[in-house]
């Protein structure tokens, strides 16, 4: 008995020191987010590096748009980029599998992957870490081993002794949906010398004339290489076609490295980049060298709790906010932009994948904070998209303008970088880019411009675009008025005010509004009806709120502040039936609030604009505990390129920006003993003083040992470096931020 004792209690010691040692990165877990409906990657990469190298399955629905799902149990091979958390599927760009036996060039099926060259797999034989990942492939007995550069995916394969060794390159497979009926595949393969190969893949999926370059640089000399064209072989070295396949195969080994380099510009490219990024042939190096990055990343914020638990959510949210945006330039530069041009020297990193309807809300401010270079950098590569497209991006995707949601949603990031001071971007040509994507015809701004709204039974969610129209053009005033441009401030700041025209002060709901001036009748404020409807994703009960460029106006259409509060409680405890065509992304519901979709996040914080902060504390802890959690199915919707867990992070710090671009943080309940935020002035350290499951609510607040009754903080503040004190109670301080005077406000002056 007393042996058992002291072996457990040595057991304990061990786990505790090895708590104690851990860096941030150590408490990554990569599976959350896997399942349900998160969408999430799982494989290996850099920080907003270009390759997210991971495993495939065969896809099966929504639940793939990344290629991965937790539930699945055959994979199809291991593509050199993939998205997280969107939803829809693309990339999966260069699908390369290794197997044993026969020649195979068709994938297989679910229920016979043997037919094919996929391959059963269990989670027991795979391991995920952001910069290594691994997994034994049943069907075969070949052990995969992956890990990643910037521009680079390594990868390892390990083949049971006395069989034939092959390895597929397939150009056809990808991320794609049965929806895209047409999905236009075409590649090309060309074998360069006895351990190089080269090729290029395009296709349009979501993404329209898509193109990516490549080069695989193997160990070894190859002992055949045969190209396949449709499952048939054809003679030569060279092939370009619709379906493009080759298959490697190595005399008498058991294990092989292969390097793939990916570029947006040429074959040339990515083979240099190979040389300029992984010279050597050391797996083990570049594994570390990833998990350096990661962890010299993720160590932008310092956390400190007793809860491992709470350090594995937190950080793997960190993690999955600095997946994308992804670089997209080679390692010289250049980069291919939206006009197909190349560009040498453009002065800036450029960058792609920008989910811009979700991420303006959390993760673009939340980069301002902890990576404000690349937000300069997003804003730069935002400008040159805007001179080669036309306007600025809304859903760019590679170089491919998708035109993926409501608004023009580049503004407020846009604006924000350029308010903070983040960029030297020229602001006449900043607020050029701005009116451009303002003034066309497109997505119902025709209306707009014409009589000041968007008919309902002219456009499709119609409310929902006037909304985010409103809130965009709000942020050009800003700008303008920065510029000391008189009469765009006046324009901008009119159209940013256009939500009024939607508001029914009798139902006190956003409603859509026909040609003929009335609101659409019947109106049910739950029904909600995906793509077709009024409402983006959502109903009039979620998107009401949509107005964070002016919380004060709205608090008085609804008629002040205790009936703004009254209605924002019933938000959170009403139920009713969103009808048998309301989008899967309305998920994470408490009353009607849903967390799984990015236009309710800023809602729980503006009860601070009303004098009633204390009322936020409530709302974030139950939201945070309930759909933020460890396990596959720790997301209840989306991430959304990083967008959901980017406001699990923002809120941990207890505070959350409800404005895109005026610079402050409203203040909601901080979740941590202590967090260290490292900027480029020193370090902001927040503390929360007597904070445990019952001490919620904010009792007092103090700014560098001052005492401070705003329940708000300014970017500039945090930014200068210093120590910000919560001290939390069990019972709420109603007095705290209640006085006009310390509540937010959308103008704070610049």
């Amino acid at each position: 008995m007393r042996k058992t004792s002291l072996l457990l209690l040595c057991a304990l010691n061990v786990t505790v020191h090895a708590q104690k040692n851990a860096s941030a990165v150590d408490y990554v877990d990569e599976y959350i987010g896997t399942g349900g409906h998160g969408h999430t990657f799982i494989g290996a990469s850099v920080p907003f590096g270009a390759v997210q190298v991971g495993p495939n399955n065969i896809h099966k629905g929504w639940d793939w748009c990344s290629g991965y799902h937790y539930s699945d149990s055959v994979v199809k091979g291991f593509a050199q980029n993939h998205l997280n958390g969107t939803g829809i599927a693309d990339l999966g760009d260069i699908v390369i599998m290794p197997y044993t036996g026969d020649v195979r060039t068709s994938v297989g099926t679910q229920d016979n992957p043997q037919s094919g060259y996929a391959s059963y797999y269990t989670h027991k034989d795979e391991t995920a870490k952001p910069s290594y990942y691994s997994l034994l492939l049943k069907s075969s007995g070949v052990k995969v081993e992956l890990t990643a550069s910037e521009r680079v995916a390594f990868h390892k394969y390990k083949f049971p002794a006395g069989k034939q060794n092959r390895i597929i390159v397939d150009l056809f497979e990808a991320n794609y949906s049965p929806e895209w009926k047409n999905p236009k595949m075409y590649g090309s393969m060309q074998k360069l010398d006895d351990s190089t190969i080269v090729g290029w893949r395009s296709s349009t999926q979501w993404a329209r004339n898509r193109k990516i370059w490549f080069a695989i640089r193997t160990s070894l000399p190859l002992k055949d290489f045969v190209l396949y064209n449709a499952g048939q072989p054809v003679s030569g070295t060279s092939l370009e076609a619709q379906s493009v396949k080759g298959i490697l195969s190595f005399k008498g080994v058991n294990t092989a490295l292969l390097k793939v380099g990916v570029s947006n510009v040429s074959s040339e490219n990515a083979l240099a980049n190979i040389q300029a990024e992984i010279p050597h042939w050391s797996f083990t190096k570049v594994v570390e060298e990833g998990r350096n990055k990661w962890n010299q990343a993720l160590s932008a914020i310092k956390i400190e709790t007793p809860d491992a638990v709470q350090k594995k959510i937190f950080y793997t949210a960190l993690y999955h906010a600095m997946i994308a945006p992804a670089l997209y330039n080679d390692h010289d530069g250049s980069y291919r932009g939206a006009d197909d041009k190349v560009y040498t020297n453009p002065g800036f990193t450029n960058y792609t994948i920008f989910s811009l309807w979700d991420t303006y809300r959390t993760l673009n401010p939340l980069m301002t904070v902890i990576q404000p270079a690349r937000a300069a950098d997003f804003a730069a590569s935002f400008m040159a998209i805007y001179r080669q497209q036309g306007k600025l991006p809304i859903w760019h995707l590679q170089g491919r303008e998708t035109d993926c949601m409501v608004g023009y949603s580049g503004v407020p990031v846009l604006a924000d970088a350029y308010l903070k001071g983040l960029t030297n971007l020229d602001g006449n040509e900043v607020l050029e880019a701005m009116k451009a994507s303002s003034t066309r015809d497109d997505y119902g701004m025709k209306y707009l411009k014409e009589t000041g709204f968007i008919p309902a039974d002219k456009e499709k969610e119609s409310v929902s675009k006037a909304l985010e129209y409103a809130v965009d053009d709000w942020c050009i005033a800003r700008v303008a008025k920065k510029l000391g441009k008189q009469e765009d401030t006046d324009v901008y700041s009119k159209r940013g005010a256009y939500y009024t025209r939607y508001f029914d002060t009798v139902t006190k709901f956003m409603r859509p509004v026909m040609s003929s001036g009335s609101f659409r009748e019947p109106f049910s404020p739950f029904q909600s009806i995906h793509e077709y409807g009024d409402y983006t994703e959502g109903n009039a009960w979620q998107y009401t709120w949509l107005v964070p460029q002016n919380v004060e106006h709205l608090i008085a259409l609804v008629g002040g502040d205790k009936a703004f509060t009254r209605k924002l409680d019933s938000l959170f405890v009403v139920s009713g039936d969103m009808g048998e065509h309301a989008s899967a992304d309305i998920s994470g519901l408490v009353g009607m609030y849903a967390q799984g979709n990015e236009p309710n996040h800023h809602i729980p914080y503006l009860y601070a604009f009303a004098g009633e902060q204390w009322k936020t504390a409530a709302k974030i802890r139950h939201i945070t505990k309930t759909f933020y959690t460890t396990g596959p199915e720790g997301l209840c919707g989306n991430d959304d390129a990083g967008q959901m867990s980017a406001w699990y992070v923002m809120s941990s710090l207890g505070f959350y920006p409800v404005n895109p671009a005026n610079g402050l943080f409203v203040f909601g309940t901080p979740l941590l003993k202590k967090t260290t935020l490292q900027t480029p002035n020193g370090s902001f350290a927040i503390e929360a003083q007597n904070l445990t499951d019952k001490n919620i609510y904010i009792q007092k607040v103090l700014l560098n040992g001052r005492s401070y009754s705003k329940s708000y903080i300014a970017y500039k503040d945090i930014m200068a470096g210093g120590n910000l004190q919560f001290v939390m109670g069990p019972q709420p301080n109603k007095a705290f931020g209640s006085a006009a005077a310390d509540r937010p406000v959308s103008e704070p002056g610049w």
